[in-house]
């Protein structure tokens, strides 16, 4: 009796990792907004962001982690559309202001909005840096820098590919 408790455990336990897997594997164009408007605020539980983000996802998104350079599905795509915060589809970035600065993230030299994201003083790694949230969810994207010289700003958003989803033009 007790083996088929515990058959039945593992078979409910490998359902929900796959139905969750499936569910993080959705596209940018699939993120769907919990709320109204785009505009307002989410907060969520940590509980709550777990079941909504891969492992990944939730480290770099929630925990204020970074991908390995050069992994990120979005560093060396070139493709017309819009970057949205993979936690929430709010909209941060276009490709027309994405660049190439060989650092091994994707880099742009603007936001959509300056009120899309945030900027945070960062003092962490014995360094000081400047991160950058999604100001609707308050999801890590990465930092900013100010030693872009070949672009029109002058700065360099390095975001995790993690951070991001895609919309095609």
């Amino acid at each position: 009796m007790n083996l088929i408790k515990i058959a039945l455990s593992v078979t409910l336990v490998s359902a929900l990792i796959s139905c969750n897997s499936q569910t993080n594997q959705q596209t940018a164009s699939e993120i769907k907004s919990t709320d109204t408007t785009m505009n307002e605020q989410i907060v969520k539980t940590d509980e709550e962001w777990k079941k909504e983000l891969s492992a990944e996802e939730y480290r770099v998104l929630r925990q204020k982690g970074t991908e390995r350079a050069h992994t990120g599905e979005y560093d060396q795509m070139w493709d017309s559309g819009t970057y949205v915060c993979k936690a929430c589809g709010y909209e941060l970035f276009k490709s027309d202001a994405k660049f190439d600065a060989g650092c091994g993230w994707p880099s742009f030299y603007q936001s959509v909005d300056k009120s899309h994201i945030k900027e945070i003083k960062d003092v962490s790694h014995g360094m000081t840096r400047t991160e950058v949230v999604c100001a609707r969810c308050g999801g890590h994207l990465g930092h900013v820098f100010d030693n872009a010289r070949d672009v029109p700003t002058g700065l360099r958003y390095c975001i995790n590919s993690v951070s991001l989803g895609f919309k095609k033009k």
